[in-house]
Parts: structure tokens; C-alpha cells; sequence
């Protein structure tokens, strides 16, 4: 159907080197897009990514750097648009997660945690909005977590959880600031998903709860989560903008 084809796009996905990130990345290329991939210098992923978008016969660009950097940012934007033409999407989803008790988080981890998954989503919003408002055309996704909605049982992860509701709502305002000059912003907040993030070794023992806990009984494969992102960059979800795209087989539901 062509409401969710993406031919003639240009994508921006930030964490393009592995998990949600590389997966969406793909994804949008599957649906016809060309995608500019960002992910950091370390990433041992993001040379596959292209390689994989490449060999569907679209356009793919790797590029590094840090969300935490505006200058990174900014020309890794201004890049994707010399490289492949205007920028008409964008999925934000860099992220980190780690787990300490309340009462023993230091402040370091706590800013972290904030600087990437919500200052840095912001910069890249910013760079991207800028982009695109010009142009009045754009579709801005940010990956969020059922984490910014319900608290995870048996997880010590307040600041993670805290970011990520800030997601949500600055989600929100942004789509509220720029919904009359073109540019949609939504948020896709996924439930446990079979990525490394998830697989880390201090929940790797929690994986059985986690299932218990989903009422579909299972954890989601990133497959799953790309016709979610597919249609929040397509013509299909034209009207929608302002919402948190809860893909989380049922859990808060619980």
C-alpha cells in the first residue's frame, strides 16, 4: 500500500550501529527510504547497517559521533543532507540503560543517564526539527520505553525511567510547538525487547519475569517494532502527531 511506502525519503536514525536503532534503520530502507545512520565512532555495527541498506539498491550513509555533542550532531544532519538530500525523517534511538538501587545511585550515573537519553534526544530533535521546519515537511520518532509510563517490577532503575517519561512529554511539546509548521513528533515506547540492551547481564536473570509479566508471555523481537515506525514515518499516520506508541504486548495493561 502506498500510504506506508517510503520511497523518495530521506531518514536520519541516531543508534543506527546496533538493537532498535539498526533494525529500524533497515526497516526504513525495506519501505523505500534512503537512511543516513549515526551511531558512535566504537560502533562495531554501524558498517553492517549501511552494507545491509546498500544492498537493497537504497542510498545509506554511516556517520559518527555523540548525542551529547551539538556540533556532532548538527554536522552529522547537515552530512545526511549533502549526502542524500533533505531530511524528511528522523528516528531518535541512542539510548543507555543500567540499574542501581535509589538510595546508591551517584550523581554521576544519574546525569548520564539524562545527558544521552534526554538531553541528547533533544539535541537531535533540534538539529533535526531546524532541517526540516524550513521545508514544512518531517516526521520526527523518538524512542521512549513502557518504562516512562509504569515502573518495571523488580528493576532499580528510577533515573532511567525518569528520562524516559521525559521523553514522552517533551515528545509531546515539541509536536504541540511545531504541529502547525509541518513537522510531526511522535514517540514509539517499546515493552521488553530482545535487544543487548535487554540482555545485559544484571537482568538477564529477570528475562522468565519479564515474560510472565507480558500477557502475550513473551519478550518482542525488533522485527516487531518496525511497522510501528514505519507507519509513524509514512503518509498512513498523517493526522497523528503528539502520541506515545505503546508496543509492549499488553504489559501495561497490568
Amino acid at each position: 500500500m502506498d500510504l506506508f511506502r517510503l520511497d523518495g525519503e530521506v531518514a536520519f536514525v541516531t543508534g543506527a550501529g546496533s538493537g532498535i536503532g539498526q533494525r529500524l534503520a533497515i526497516g526504513l530502507a525495506e519501505a523505500g527510504a534512503d537512511v543516513a545512520c549515526f551511531d558512535l565512532p566504537t560502533s562495531e555495527g554501524l558498517a553492517e547497517t549501511v552494507q545491509r541498506i546498500e544492498a537493497m539498491g537504497r542510498g545509506a550513509h554511516g556517520l559518527t559521533g555523540t548525542v551529547v555533542n551539538e556540533e556532532d550532531v548538527a554536522a552529522a544532519v547537515a552530512d545526511a543532507e549533502a549526502s542524500l538530500g533533505p531530511l524528511t525523517v528522523a528516528i531518535n534511538a541512542a539510548g543507555i540503560a543500567n540499574a542501581a538501587p535509589a538510595e546508591e545511585l551517584t550523581r554521576e550515573q544519574w546525569q548520564q543517564m539524562f545527558d544521552v537519553n534526554l538531553t541528547g534526544l533533544f539535541t537531535c530533535c533540534q538539529a533535526e526539527g531546524r532541517a526540516m521546519l524550513g521545508r514544512k515537511r518531517g516526521s520526527i520518532i523518538n524512542i521512549a520505553s513502557m518504562s516512562g509510563s509504569i515502573v518495571n517490577r523488580g528493576l532499580t532503575q528510577v533515573h532511567y525511567n525518569a528520562s524516559k517519561a521525559a521523553v514522552i512529554h517533551l515528545t509531546k511539546s515539541l509536536a504541540m510547538e511545531w504541529c502547525d509548521r509541518g513537522v510531526r513528533v511522535n514517540a514509539i515506547s517499546p515493552g521488553y525487547t530482545a535487544t543487548p540492551m535487554n540482555l545485559r547481564p544484571e537482568v538477564a536473570e529477570q528475562r522468565k519475569q519479564f515474560e510472565a509479566d507480558t500477557p502475550l508471555g513473551r519478550m518482542a523481537e525488533v522485527d516487531e517494532l518496525v511497522g510501528p515506525a514505519v507507519f509513524l514515518a509514512a503518509k498512513a499516520s498523517s493526522f497523528c502527531t503528539g502520541i506515545d506508541l505503546i508496543v509492549d504486548g499488553g504489559f501495561v495493561c497490568w
